[in-house]
């Protein structure tokens, strides 16, 4: 533990599991491009359109070129969700290994063909929407026909793919995404189109931008930054005042798992004000992993870890030691389910667990108890000991790890 708010906080290692995609020809390691090496790095990155249109171009070429040789055509995408496509870097997070496996989606395959096709749908989208400079989101892809894309989800994989494959991030290919968090607390910036936002005058929270990226001239006075995982205690902190009444800060929620565009403004107040991130999670599984997801990234998105994860990332609470040295009851104390014990359990044969020792204590004293605890269970204590006790005394005399 700490003593003191840190000029700066130490580096960390990284990662999180992501989602599976649907299989089709397994290429191994050194039969194809580099797909780390160009990886999408520094928090404003932008591609040119030209050189979007260009590289969408050069995937169609590819395509006819094979139909003209009257060969079946592929597409060639990295493998987002193995571990094996992973390394872990102190100063980045998570990120895509220099040569990794990839997989063929084949366009003469029953398992992956209709995969192929809208592969080249979307690129067909992205193609007008950069032409026009327009753009949508997720959500408007899929509802621009519902019956042909199946599922959100199944954009939404998609969309990754072919930013991974394209090595271009998701902004330059004019795609949105949707937001779904707040921010509040000492800041101001100006939104792309000009619209001033200032945070430390609303009486509510302000939504987080759904252009990340394009907001500017932001402007704070703040202490450090606070990740709240849950909207209700984030409002509860809002009611009280708390980013005025402690220390000047700015609170962020991510409402849950955190949006693409909530990991990409933490990621940015990081950069721009270099002030120490704490986060304040439920002392549980479930808690721990998006807050894992905030500090390492994820597997699936590790070729935009360069944008999205901030390793310097502190437990600020619910620790699970707390839950001891306040005393608080069994009985307000949750039992673990399977699920919890199959999570912790992942989660504690991670990598970055074994470079983060006051973690693994923390986990350990989880798994053994068998129990877990929402943050409001301080309200056990009093009403407001979240807000008037407990933070104020862990920003005050260092109990973060």
């Amino acid at each position: 533990m700490a003593s003191s708010l840190p000029e700066e906080l130490d580096w960390s290692v990284p990662a999180v599991m992501g989602e599976r995609s649907v299989c089709s020809t397994e290429v191994p390691a050194g039969n194809k491009a580099s797909f780390g090496e160009t990886s999408l790095s520094g928090c404003d990155s932008h591609v040119p359109s030209s050189e979007v249109l260009e590289a969408i171009e050069n995937v169609i070429q590819g395509v006819l070129q094979s139909l003209a040789q009257k060969k079946a055509p592929v597409l060639t995408v990295a493998n987002r969700t193995d571990w094996r496509n992973i390394e872990f870097k102190d100063s980045v997070g998570l990120q895509m290994i220099r040569r990794c496996t990839t997989k063929q989606i084949r366009s003469d395959c029953p398992q992956s063909a209709t995969r192929f096709a809208l592969m080249l749908k979307i690129l067909s989208m992205i193609y007008k929407m950069v032409q026009s400079n327009t753009y949508a989101t997720k959500r408007d892809i899929y509802y621009s026909d519902t019956l042909l894309f199946g599922s959100q989800s199944a954009v939404d994989h998609i969309i990754n793919d072919i930013s991974c494959m394209l090595k271009i991030p998701r902004r330059s290919l004019h795609i949105l995404s949707t937001t779904k968090g707040f921010v509040a607390g000492h800041l101001s910036y100006t939104e792309e189109d000009g619209t001033k936002v200032n945070c430390t005058c609303s009486a509510t929270a302000v939504s987080v931008p759904s252009n990340v990226q394009g907001i500017k001239n932001l402007i704070s006075h703040a202490k450090f930054v606070l990740i709240v995982e849950k909207d209700a205690t984030f409002q509860r902190l809002l009611d009280d005042d708390f980013f005025n009444k402690v220390s000047p800060c700015i609170m962020v929620t991510g409402r849950g798992v955190p949006d693409l565009n909530t990991r990409l403004l933490v990621r940015k107040l990081w950069d721009s004000f270099q002030i120490p991130v704490f986060s304040l999670m439920d002392a549980d599984p479930h808690g721990v992993e998006i807050m894992c997801v905030y500090k390492y990234g994820s597997v699936s998105m590790s070729f935009e870890a360069h944008h999205l994860a901030v390793p310097s990332i502190k437990w600020l609470g619910l620790l699970p030691s707390d839950l001891k040295r306040l005393n608080i009851s069994k009985d307000a104390l949750i039992p673990f389910t399977k699920q919890d014990q199959n999570k912790l359990a992942s989660i504690q044969k991670r990598p970055y667990i074994a470079c983060q020792p006051a973690w693994k204590k923390e986990l350990e004293m989880m798994a053994a108890s068998k129990l877990k605890a929402e943050i409001q269970v301080l309200t056990s204590l009093s009403q407001d000991y979240l807000s008037r006790v407990y933070l104020p005394n862990k920003l005050q005399f260092g109990g973060w790890i």
